[in-house]
Protein backbone atom coordinates (compact mmCIF):
# COMPACT_ATOMS: atom_id res chain seq x y z
CA UNK A 1 0.00 0.00 0.00
CA UNK A 2 1.05 3.33 -1.55
CA UNK A 3 1.26 6.17 1.11
CA UNK A 4 -0.53 8.14 -1.82
CA UNK A 5 -3.51 6.18 -1.29
CA UNK A 6 -3.95 6.16 2.27
CA UNK A 7 -6.66 8.82 2.36
CA UNK A 8 -9.05 6.65 0.39
CA UNK A 9 -8.85 4.55 2.90
CA UNK A 10 -11.68 3.99 5.39
CA UNK A 11 -9.55 3.57 9.36
CA UNK A 12 -12.74 2.27 10.59
CA UNK A 13 -13.73 -0.67 8.46
CA UNK A 14 -10.10 -1.57 7.86
CA UNK A 15 -9.79 -2.06 11.67
CA UNK A 16 -13.10 -3.96 11.47
CA UNK A 17 -12.10 -6.16 8.86
CA UNK A 18 -9.15 -6.96 10.78
CA UNK A 19 -10.70 -8.32 13.75
CA UNK A 20 -11.13 -11.79 14.40
CA UNK A 21 -13.53 -13.64 12.16
CA UNK A 22 -15.70 -15.07 15.25
CA UNK A 23 -15.24 -11.09 16.52
CA UNK A 24 -16.25 -9.94 12.57
CA UNK A 25 -19.25 -12.57 11.91
CA UNK A 26 -20.97 -11.02 15.28
CA UNK A 27 -21.23 -7.87 13.35
CA UNK A 28 -24.47 -6.88 11.69
CA UNK A 29 -22.46 -4.52 9.36
CA UNK A 30 -19.50 -2.56 8.59
CA UNK A 31 -21.10 1.00 10.24
CA UNK A 32 -21.69 -0.61 13.43
CA UNK A 33 -17.94 -0.06 14.56
CA UNK A 34 -16.53 -1.09 17.98
CA UNK A 35 -14.88 0.30 20.97
CA UNK A 36 -12.27 -1.63 22.45
CA UNK A 37 -12.38 -2.42 26.19
CA UNK A 38 -9.88 -0.24 28.10
CA UNK A 39 -6.57 -1.88 28.95
CA UNK A 40 -6.66 -5.41 27.27
CA UNK A 41 -8.61 -7.90 28.80
CA UNK A 42 -8.98 -6.68 32.01
CA UNK A 43 -12.49 -5.41 31.85
CA UNK A 44 -13.53 -8.18 29.24
CA UNK A 45 -12.18 -9.06 25.91
CA UNK A 46 -14.67 -8.05 23.78
CA UNK A 47 -15.41 -4.84 21.81
CA UNK A 48 -18.14 -2.16 22.37
CA UNK A 49 -20.85 -0.82 19.62
CA UNK A 50 -19.88 2.69 18.93
CA UNK A 51 -23.02 3.69 16.97
CA UNK A 52 -25.38 1.70 18.55
CA UNK A 53 -26.36 0.73 22.24
CA UNK A 54 -24.70 -2.24 23.89
CA UNK A 55 -27.00 -5.08 24.66
CA UNK A 56 -25.69 -5.02 28.50
CA UNK A 57 -23.64 -2.16 29.67
CA UNK A 58 -20.33 -2.32 31.35
CA UNK A 59 -19.48 -0.83 35.29
CA UNK A 60 -18.71 2.32 36.25
CA UNK A 61 -15.29 2.26 35.94
CA UNK A 62 -15.24 0.40 32.66
CA UNK A 63 -17.33 3.00 31.18
CA UNK A 64 -15.44 5.89 33.20
CA UNK A 65 -11.86 5.05 31.91
CA UNK A 66 -13.24 4.44 28.27
CA UNK A 67 -14.60 7.96 28.53
CA UNK A 68 -11.52 9.55 30.10
CA UNK A 69 -9.08 7.61 27.91
CA UNK A 70 -10.53 8.86 24.94
CA UNK A 71 -11.45 12.76 25.96
CA UNK A 72 -7.39 13.15 26.68
CA UNK A 73 -7.23 13.36 22.86
CA UNK A 74 -9.25 16.88 23.03
CA UNK A 75 -7.10 19.81 23.73
CA UNK A 76 -6.01 21.58 26.81
CA UNK A 77 -8.26 24.05 27.85
CA UNK A 78 -5.81 26.23 29.47
CA UNK A 79 -3.80 26.28 26.01
CA UNK A 80 -6.72 27.14 24.30
CA UNK A 81 -6.41 31.32 23.43
CA UNK A 82 -9.28 30.92 20.80
CA UNK A 83 -11.78 30.82 23.59
CA UNK A 84 -13.44 33.63 25.45
CA UNK A 85 -14.67 30.95 27.48
CA UNK A 86 -13.39 30.84 31.55
CA UNK A 87 -11.82 27.58 32.19
CA UNK A 88 -10.79 27.31 35.99
CA UNK A 89 -12.71 27.88 39.29
CA UNK A 90 -11.13 27.13 43.21
CA UNK A 91 -12.00 23.76 44.44
CA UNK A 92 -14.32 25.53 46.69
CA UNK A 93 -16.21 26.32 43.61
CA UNK A 94 -16.19 22.70 42.21
CA UNK A 95 -17.39 21.26 45.24
CA UNK A 96 -20.38 23.47 45.46
CA UNK A 97 -21.41 22.94 42.32
CA UNK A 98 -21.13 19.16 42.72
CA UNK A 99 -23.59 19.36 45.72
CA UNK A 100 -25.98 21.22 43.81
CA UNK A 101 -25.61 19.62 40.08
CA UNK A 102 -28.62 17.75 40.31
CA UNK A 103 -31.43 20.91 40.98
CA UNK A 104 -33.40 22.37 37.93
CA UNK A 105 -33.54 26.31 37.80
CA UNK A 106 -36.85 26.22 36.84
CA UNK A 107 -38.52 24.58 39.94
CA UNK A 108 -38.97 27.31 42.01
CA UNK A 109 -40.96 25.95 44.86
CA UNK A 110 -38.75 22.72 45.48
CA UNK A 111 -35.28 25.19 45.64
CA UNK A 112 -36.71 28.44 46.81
CA UNK A 113 -32.90 29.43 48.54
CA UNK A 114 -31.75 28.76 44.77
CA UNK A 115 -34.28 31.31 43.50
CA UNK A 116 -32.93 33.65 46.25
CA UNK A 117 -29.73 33.83 44.63
CA UNK A 118 -30.73 33.85 41.23
CA UNK A 119 -32.52 36.77 42.19
CA UNK A 120 -29.51 38.07 43.96
CA UNK A 121 -27.16 37.81 40.92
CA UNK A 122 -29.69 40.09 39.11
CA UNK A 123 -29.95 42.89 41.47
CA UNK A 124 -26.00 42.75 41.45
CA UNK A 125 -25.85 43.41 37.94
CA UNK A 126 -28.04 45.91 37.63
CA UNK A 127 -26.55 47.73 39.93
CA UNK A 128 -23.10 46.98 38.47
CA UNK A 129 -24.35 48.57 35.11
CA UNK A 130 -26.16 51.40 36.65
CA UNK A 131 -30.04 50.48 36.39
CA UNK A 132 -31.95 53.28 37.94
CA UNK A 133 -33.07 50.56 40.50
CA UNK A 134 -31.57 47.21 41.43
CA UNK A 135 -34.86 46.49 43.00
CA UNK A 136 -36.84 47.33 39.62
CA UNK A 137 -35.10 46.11 36.84
CA UNK A 138 -35.66 42.34 35.91
CA UNK A 139 -33.53 40.19 34.06
CA UNK A 140 -33.03 36.41 34.21
CA UNK A 141 -29.91 33.95 34.05
CA UNK A 142 -29.04 32.12 30.49
CA UNK A 143 -27.61 29.10 28.78
CA UNK A 144 -25.29 31.72 27.49
CA UNK A 145 -25.22 34.77 25.76
CA UNK A 146 -26.55 33.52 22.82
CA UNK A 147 -30.11 33.03 24.40
CA UNK A 148 -29.95 36.73 26.29
CA UNK A 149 -29.75 38.19 22.85
CA UNK A 150 -32.52 36.72 21.45
CA UNK A 151 -34.14 37.49 24.65
CA UNK A 152 -33.10 40.92 24.14
CA UNK A 153 -34.53 41.40 20.72
CA UNK A 154 -37.23 40.08 21.22
CA UNK A 155 -38.59 42.19 23.51
CA UNK A 156 -37.23 45.06 21.49
CA UNK A 157 -39.40 43.64 18.52
CA UNK A 158 -42.26 43.23 20.35
CA UNK A 159 -42.53 46.49 21.76
CA UNK A 160 -42.24 47.54 17.83
CA UNK A 161 -44.86 45.48 16.96
CA UNK A 162 -47.19 47.44 20.18
CA UNK A 163 -46.50 50.62 18.47
CA UNK A 164 -47.10 49.95 14.82
CA UNK A 165 -50.48 48.48 16.00
CA UNK A 166 -51.27 51.24 17.81
CA UNK A 167 -50.52 53.44 15.05
CA UNK A 168 -52.82 51.74 12.47
CA UNK A 169 -49.66 50.60 10.93
CA UNK A 170 -48.55 47.01 9.29
CA UNK A 171 -45.91 44.77 11.08
CA UNK A 172 -45.32 43.07 7.98
CA UNK A 173 -44.67 45.54 5.53
CA UNK A 174 -41.80 46.20 4.76
CA UNK A 175 -41.42 44.48 8.24
CA UNK A 176 -39.24 45.05 11.34
CA UNK A 177 -34.88 45.37 11.11
CA UNK A 178 -31.82 45.74 13.09
CA UNK A 179 -28.67 47.16 12.96
CA UNK A 180 -25.28 46.07 13.92
CA UNK A 181 -21.43 45.97 12.78
CA UNK A 182 -20.75 43.57 10.33
CA UNK A 183 -18.84 42.18 12.92
CA UNK A 184 -21.16 41.28 15.02
CA UNK A 185 -21.01 37.47 16.83
CA UNK A 186 -23.03 34.51 14.47
CA UNK A 187 -25.54 34.99 17.57
CA UNK A 188 -26.84 38.67 16.82
CA UNK A 189 -27.38 37.47 13.31
CA UNK A 190 -29.03 34.31 14.47
CA UNK A 191 -31.75 36.31 16.25
CA UNK A 192 -32.28 37.96 13.24
CA UNK A 193 -32.74 35.01 10.90
CA UNK A 194 -34.54 33.01 13.74
CA UNK A 195 -37.42 35.71 14.17
CA UNK A 196 -37.58 36.55 10.93
CA UNK A 197 -35.83 40.73 11.26
CA UNK A 198 -33.60 41.93 8.58
CA UNK A 199 -30.57 42.25 9.67
CA UNK A 200 -28.88 45.41 8.54
CA UNK A 201 -25.03 45.39 8.98
CA UNK A 202 -22.84 48.26 8.52
CA UNK A 203 -19.48 47.73 6.96
CA UNK A 204 -16.49 47.87 9.07
CA UNK A 205 -12.99 49.62 8.12
CA UNK A 206 -9.65 50.45 9.58
CA UNK A 207 -10.51 53.06 10.17
CA UNK A 208 -14.00 52.78 12.23
CA UNK A 209 -11.33 50.21 14.13
CA UNK A 210 -12.68 46.89 12.58
CA UNK A 211 -16.03 47.95 14.96
CA UNK A 212 -19.69 49.60 14.31
CA UNK A 213 -19.30 53.59 13.03
CA UNK A 214 -21.84 54.92 14.17
CA UNK A 215 -22.17 57.70 11.76
CA UNK A 216 -22.08 55.06 9.20
CA UNK A 217 -24.70 53.13 11.39
CA UNK A 218 -26.80 55.70 11.68
CA UNK A 219 -27.69 55.78 7.94
CA UNK A 220 -29.19 52.13 8.26
CA UNK A 221 -32.09 53.32 11.09
CA UNK A 222 -35.29 54.12 9.66
CA UNK A 223 -38.71 53.80 11.35
CA UNK A 224 -39.02 49.96 11.09
CA UNK A 225 -35.90 49.86 13.12
CA UNK A 226 -36.64 47.74 16.34
CA UNK A 227 -33.45 48.70 17.46
CA UNK A 228 -29.06 48.67 17.66
CA UNK A 229 -27.11 46.13 18.56
CA UNK A 230 -23.89 48.08 19.97
CA UNK A 231 -20.95 45.15 21.07
CA UNK A 232 -18.82 46.04 23.75
CA UNK A 233 -15.96 43.90 23.08
CA UNK A 234 -15.54 42.52 19.62
CA UNK A 235 -14.66 39.25 19.01
CA UNK A 236 -12.23 39.37 16.15
CA UNK A 237 -10.61 42.58 17.90
CA UNK A 238 -12.04 42.96 21.30
CA UNK A 239 -12.85 46.72 20.52
CA UNK A 240 -15.33 48.55 22.49
CA UNK A 241 -18.12 50.03 20.01
CA UNK A 242 -19.05 53.32 21.13
CA UNK A 243 -22.34 53.00 23.07
CA UNK A 244 -23.03 57.08 23.86
CA UNK A 245 -21.73 58.31 20.41
CA UNK A 246 -24.11 55.97 18.90
CA UNK A 247 -27.16 56.84 21.47
CA UNK A 248 -26.49 60.33 20.80
CA UNK A 249 -27.01 59.95 17.13
CA UNK A 250 -30.47 58.55 17.61
CA UNK A 251 -31.27 61.03 20.12
CA UNK A 252 -30.52 63.19 17.09
CA UNK A 253 -33.12 61.05 14.92
CA UNK A 254 -35.40 61.27 17.38
CA UNK A 255 -35.66 64.82 17.71
CA UNK A 256 -35.80 64.87 13.29
CA UNK A 257 -38.16 61.99 12.65
CA UNK A 258 -40.15 61.35 16.04
CA UNK A 259 -39.37 57.62 15.66
CA UNK A 260 -37.33 55.81 18.79
CA UNK A 261 -34.90 53.58 18.44
CA UNK A 262 -33.77 51.84 21.50
CA UNK A 263 -29.95 50.12 22.16
CA UNK A 264 -29.44 46.32 23.21
CA UNK A 265 -25.80 46.00 24.49
CA UNK A 266 -23.99 42.68 23.87
CA UNK A 267 -21.27 43.10 26.83
CA UNK A 268 -21.21 38.58 26.24
CA UNK A 269 -17.14 40.04 27.21
CA UNK A 270 -17.03 43.12 28.41
CA UNK A 271 -19.78 43.72 30.75
CA UNK A 272 -17.34 41.89 33.29
CA UNK A 273 -14.59 43.89 31.98
CA UNK A 274 -15.38 47.57 31.48
CA UNK A 275 -16.86 47.91 35.22
CA UNK A 276 -13.60 47.16 37.16
CA UNK A 277 -11.13 48.30 34.77
CA UNK A 278 -12.56 51.42 33.14
CA UNK A 279 -15.69 52.11 35.23
CA UNK A 280 -15.76 56.07 34.35
CA UNK A 281 -16.77 54.74 30.90
CA UNK A 282 -20.21 55.42 29.67
CA UNK A 283 -21.86 52.50 28.54
CA UNK A 284 -24.21 51.17 30.61
CA UNK A 285 -28.10 51.88 31.61
CA UNK A 286 -26.16 55.60 32.40
CA UNK A 287 -27.03 55.86 28.99
CA UNK A 288 -31.18 56.45 28.86
CA UNK A 289 -31.13 54.69 25.71
CA UNK A 290 -30.17 51.28 27.07
CA UNK A 291 -32.67 49.29 27.19
CA UNK A 292 -31.07 45.89 27.85
CA UNK A 293 -27.74 44.64 28.30
CA UNK A 294 -26.58 41.09 28.27
CA UNK A 295 -23.19 39.22 29.48
CA UNK A 296 -21.63 35.85 29.91
CA UNK A 297 -21.08 34.68 32.97
CA UNK A 298 -19.00 31.46 31.88
CA UNK A 299 -16.80 34.57 29.97
CA UNK A 300 -15.07 37.21 32.13
CA UNK A 301 -17.89 36.32 34.32
CA UNK A 302 -15.07 33.51 35.81
CA UNK A 303 -17.87 30.90 35.95
CA UNK A 304 -17.61 27.56 33.88
CA UNK A 305 -19.81 27.53 30.76
CA UNK A 306 -23.39 27.35 31.05
CA UNK A 307 -24.28 30.76 32.32
CA UNK A 308 -24.87 33.80 30.75
CA UNK A 309 -27.32 37.11 31.47
CA UNK A 310 -29.99 39.81 30.56
CA UNK A 311 -31.04 42.54 32.49
CA UNK A 312 -33.93 45.74 31.42
CA UNK A 313 -33.54 48.38 32.19
CA UNK A 314 -36.83 48.70 33.79
CA UNK A 315 -39.71 45.80 33.97
CA UNK A 316 -41.51 48.51 30.98
CA UNK A 317 -38.95 46.88 28.60
CA UNK A 318 -39.95 43.67 29.13
CA UNK A 319 -43.23 42.78 27.03
CA UNK A 320 -45.69 40.79 29.14
CA UNK A 321 -46.74 38.72 27.03
CA UNK A 322 -43.04 37.10 26.59
CA UNK A 323 -43.66 35.95 30.43
CA UNK A 324 -45.25 32.75 30.96
CA UNK A 325 -47.08 31.70 34.20
CA UNK A 326 -46.81 28.01 34.70
CA UNK A 327 -49.05 26.48 37.31
CA UNK A 328 -48.04 22.53 37.42
CA UNK A 329 -45.27 22.54 39.63
CA UNK A 330 -46.52 23.12 43.10
CA UNK A 331 -47.03 27.29 42.54
CA UNK A 332 -47.61 30.09 40.09
CA UNK A 333 -44.08 30.34 38.78
CA UNK A 334 -42.57 32.93 36.05
CA UNK A 335 -40.66 32.11 33.38
CA UNK A 336 -39.57 34.27 30.54
CA UNK A 337 -36.38 32.56 28.96
CA UNK A 338 -36.64 30.50 25.35
CA UNK A 339 -35.81 27.16 27.31
CA UNK A 340 -37.47 25.63 30.53
CA UNK A 341 -35.55 23.01 32.21
CA UNK A 342 -31.76 23.85 33.20
CA UNK A 343 -29.22 23.37 35.59
CA UNK A 344 -28.82 25.84 39.06
CA UNK A 345 -25.32 24.86 39.45
CA UNK A 346 -24.17 27.56 37.61
CA UNK A 347 -25.94 29.86 38.37
CA UNK A 348 -24.75 28.88 42.04
CA UNK A 349 -21.18 28.92 40.74
CA UNK A 350 -21.96 32.92 39.62
CA UNK A 351 -23.02 33.68 42.89
CA UNK A 352 -20.27 32.18 44.19
CA UNK A 353 -17.83 34.53 42.38
CA UNK A 354 -19.48 37.40 42.62
CA UNK A 355 -19.58 36.57 47.05
CA UNK A 356 -15.67 35.62 47.02
CA UNK A 357 -14.37 37.99 44.59
CA UNK A 358 -15.92 41.19 45.10
CA UNK A 359 -15.31 44.16 43.68
CA UNK A 360 -12.02 43.94 44.22
CA UNK A 361 -11.27 40.81 43.29
CA UNK A 362 -13.25 41.10 39.90
CA UNK A 363 -10.95 44.42 39.20
CA UNK A 364 -7.62 42.98 40.24
CA UNK A 365 -8.46 39.89 37.67
CA UNK A 366 -9.78 42.38 34.78
CA UNK A 367 -6.50 44.58 35.18
CA UNK A 368 -3.94 41.69 35.29
CA UNK A 369 -5.59 39.93 32.43
CA UNK A 370 -5.20 43.53 30.41
CA UNK A 371 -1.88 43.87 31.82
CA UNK A 372 -0.52 40.59 30.12
CA UNK A 373 -2.59 41.45 27.22
CA UNK A 374 -0.64 44.40 26.81
CA UNK A 375 2.62 42.72 27.58
CA UNK A 376 1.88 40.37 24.63
CA UNK A 377 0.81 43.65 22.35
CA UNK A 378 4.27 45.03 22.96
CA UNK A 379 6.26 42.15 22.55
CA UNK A 380 4.75 41.27 19.17
CA UNK A 381 4.87 44.59 17.69
CA UNK A 382 8.57 45.79 19.04
CA UNK A 383 9.63 42.20 16.85
CA UNK A 384 8.90 44.16 13.99
CA UNK A 385 7.13 40.59 12.60
CA UNK A 386 3.69 41.73 13.68
CA UNK A 387 1.20 44.33 13.70
CA UNK A 388 -1.23 44.68 16.17
CA UNK A 389 -4.80 45.73 15.41
CA UNK A 390 -6.70 45.92 18.70
CA UNK A 391 -5.65 49.22 20.57
CA UNK A 392 -5.67 48.12 24.64
CA UNK A 393 -1.63 48.58 25.01
CA UNK A 394 -2.07 51.66 23.24
CA UNK A 395 -2.43 55.09 25.15
CA UNK A 396 -5.45 57.54 24.59
CA UNK A 397 -3.11 60.05 23.01
CA UNK A 398 -1.64 58.15 19.77
CA UNK A 399 1.25 59.05 18.36
CA UNK A 400 3.88 57.21 19.88
CA UNK A 401 6.54 54.94 18.07
CA UNK A 402 7.20 51.38 18.65
CA UNK A 403 9.83 52.21 21.61
CA UNK A 404 8.15 55.18 23.33
CA UNK A 405 5.04 52.55 23.55
CA UNK A 406 6.78 49.36 24.92
CA UNK A 407 8.14 51.96 27.32
CA UNK A 408 4.98 53.11 28.52
CA UNK A 409 3.28 49.87 29.26
CA UNK A 410 6.30 48.84 30.62
CA UNK A 411 6.74 51.73 33.29
CA UNK A 412 2.96 52.03 33.95
CA UNK A 413 3.95 50.92 37.50
CA UNK A 414 0.82 52.08 39.68
CA UNK A 415 -0.65 54.50 36.96
CA UNK A 416 -1.54 51.09 35.48
CA UNK A 417 -5.32 51.07 36.35
CA UNK A 418 -7.31 50.95 33.50
CA UNK A 419 -7.97 54.69 32.62
CA UNK A 420 -4.57 55.00 30.64
CA UNK A 421 -5.06 52.97 27.70
CA UNK A 422 -7.49 52.86 25.19
CA UNK A 423 -10.51 50.43 26.92
CA UNK A 424 -11.21 47.11 24.97
CA UNK A 425 -10.67 43.23 26.03
CA UNK A 426 -8.16 42.02 26.86
CA UNK A 427 -7.50 40.32 23.29
CA UNK A 428 -4.83 40.65 21.28
CA UNK A 429 -5.72 40.58 17.32
CA UNK A 430 -2.32 40.52 15.28
CA UNK A 431 -1.10 39.82 11.43
CA UNK A 432 1.95 39.71 9.83
CA UNK A 433 3.28 43.58 9.33
CA UNK A 434 3.64 44.93 6.48
CA UNK A 435 7.27 44.67 6.13
CA UNK A 436 6.92 41.84 6.68
CA UNK A 437 5.13 40.39 4.11
CA UNK A 438 7.00 42.77 1.31
CA UNK A 439 10.28 41.02 2.88
CA UNK A 440 8.70 37.63 2.60
CA UNK A 441 5.84 37.38 -0.08
CA UNK A 442 5.81 33.60 0.51
CA UNK A 443 5.30 32.90 3.86
CA UNK A 444 1.87 31.92 4.80
CA UNK A 445 0.17 33.60 8.39
CA UNK A 446 -1.59 30.27 8.73
CA UNK A 447 1.22 28.62 8.59
CA UNK A 448 1.38 30.12 12.22
CA UNK A 449 -1.96 28.70 13.83
CA UNK A 450 -0.87 25.23 12.43
CA UNK A 451 2.50 24.71 14.20
CA UNK A 452 1.39 26.81 17.32
CA UNK A 453 -0.88 24.00 17.56
CA UNK A 454 2.08 21.53 17.05
CA UNK A 455 3.24 22.71 20.32
CA UNK A 456 -0.02 22.73 21.86
CA UNK A 457 -1.13 26.10 21.69
CA UNK A 458 -4.64 26.97 20.02
CA UNK A 459 -4.73 30.75 18.28
CA UNK A 460 -6.94 30.95 15.84
CA UNK A 461 -6.39 32.34 11.75
CA UNK A 462 -9.27 33.99 10.44
CA UNK A 463 -10.67 36.52 8.36
CA UNK A 464 -11.82 39.82 9.69
CA UNK A 465 -15.52 40.87 8.91
CA UNK A 466 -17.19 41.89 5.65
CA UNK A 467 -15.67 44.98 4.13
CA UNK A 468 -12.35 44.05 5.68
CA UNK A 469 -12.97 40.04 4.53
CA UNK A 470 -9.21 39.84 2.65
CA UNK A 471 -6.80 40.86 5.78
CA UNK A 472 -6.47 37.88 7.92
CA UNK A 473 -5.86 38.29 11.47
CA UNK A 474 -4.51 35.98 14.63
CA UNK A 475 -6.18 36.07 18.12
CA UNK A 476 -5.18 35.78 21.60
CA UNK A 477 -7.75 35.83 24.19
CA UNK A 478 -5.80 36.37 27.77
CA UNK A 479 -7.74 34.94 30.44
CA UNK A 480 -7.28 35.10 33.93
CA UNK A 481 -5.40 31.66 33.40
CA UNK A 482 -2.57 33.06 30.47
CA UNK A 483 -0.39 34.02 33.29
CA UNK A 484 2.91 36.30 32.53
CA UNK A 485 4.81 32.87 32.14
CA UNK A 486 2.52 31.38 29.93
CA UNK A 487 2.51 34.60 27.93
CA UNK A 488 6.49 34.81 28.13
CA UNK A 489 6.50 30.93 26.22
CA UNK A 490 3.83 32.01 23.93
CA UNK A 491 6.20 35.04 22.78
CA UNK A 492 9.17 32.52 22.07
CA UNK A 493 7.11 29.64 20.30
CA UNK A 494 5.79 32.40 18.12
CA UNK A 495 9.22 33.82 17.40
CA UNK A 496 10.53 30.32 16.93
CA UNK A 497 7.61 29.39 14.12
CA UNK A 498 7.96 32.56 12.47
CA UNK A 499 11.29 32.12 12.62
CA UNK A 500 11.36 28.80 11.25
CA UNK A 501 8.83 29.86 8.58
CA UNK A 502 11.14 32.01 6.96
CA UNK A 503 14.65 30.19 7.34
CA UNK A 504 14.19 26.63 6.57
CA UNK A 505 15.60 24.97 2.99
CA UNK A 506 13.21 22.57 2.85
CA UNK A 507 9.64 22.10 3.86
CA UNK A 508 9.54 18.63 4.04
CA UNK A 509 11.14 18.40 7.45
CA UNK A 510 9.03 21.57 8.96
CA UNK A 511 6.30 19.27 8.24
CA UNK A 512 8.05 16.11 9.18
CA UNK A 513 8.66 17.69 12.51
CA UNK A 514 4.96 19.23 12.55
CA UNK A 515 3.43 15.41 12.17
CA UNK A 516 5.35 14.56 15.32
CA UNK A 517 3.89 17.37 16.94
CA UNK A 518 7.33 18.30 17.70
CA UNK A 519 9.20 21.42 17.00
CA UNK A 520 12.02 22.21 14.80
CA UNK A 521 15.23 21.95 17.49
CA UNK A 522 16.95 25.54 16.63
CA UNK A 523 20.88 23.34 16.85
CA UNK A 524 18.83 21.61 12.71
CA UNK A 525 17.27 24.98 11.75
CA UNK A 526 19.91 25.44 8.55
CA UNK A 527 18.59 21.97 7.53
CA UNK A 528 15.24 22.76 6.94
CA UNK A 529 13.69 24.81 3.67
CA UNK A 530 11.47 27.73 3.52
CA UNK A 531 8.31 26.99 3.09
CA UNK A 532 7.14 27.49 -0.67
CA UNK A 533 3.48 28.30 -1.51
CA UNK A 534 3.41 25.64 -3.94
CA UNK A 535 4.15 22.87 -0.73
CA UNK A 536 1.33 24.33 0.99
CA UNK A 537 -2.20 22.09 1.49
CA UNK A 538 -5.02 23.26 0.47
CA UNK A 539 -7.93 24.25 2.96
CA UNK A 540 -11.12 24.83 1.02
CA UNK A 541 -12.99 24.81 4.09
CA UNK A 542 -11.24 27.30 5.70
CA UNK A 543 -13.13 29.70 8.46
CA UNK A 544 -13.82 33.23 7.60
CA UNK A 545 -15.74 34.33 10.82
CA UNK A 546 -14.65 33.55 14.32
CA UNK A 547 -18.34 32.11 14.96
CA UNK A 548 -17.81 29.05 12.46
CA UNK A 549 -13.95 28.37 14.05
Amino acid sequence: MSLSNSKHINSEQLLQESREKKERRRRHSVANTTLPRNYGARYGSSSLPKYSMPSTGIDADSAYQILHDELSLDGSPLLNLASFVATWMPPAADKLMMENISKNLVNQEEYPVTQDLHARCISILADLWHAPSSHLAVGTATTGSSEAIMLGGLAMKRIWQEKRRAAGKSIHEPGPNIVMGANAQVALEKFARYFEVEARLVPISQESKYRLDPKKAIEYVDENTIGVYVILGSTYTGHYEPVKEMAELLDQFEEETGHYVPIHVDGASGAFIAPFATPRLEWDFRIPRVVSINTSGHKFGLSYVGVGWIIWRTPQHLPKDLIFEIHYLGCVEHSFSLTFSRPAHPVIAQYYNFLHLGYQGYRNAALCSLQNARLLSCALEVSGYFTVLSDIHRPPSAGMSLTQLAKYALDAGDRDDGQNYEPGLPVVAFRFSDEFQAEHPETQQKWIQTLLRAKGWIVPNYELAPGLAHVQILRVVVRETLSEALIDRLVKNLLEVTESLIENNSSSHALNALGQGRAIPAMHQHEYGRIDKEDMPEHPGESSTYAKL
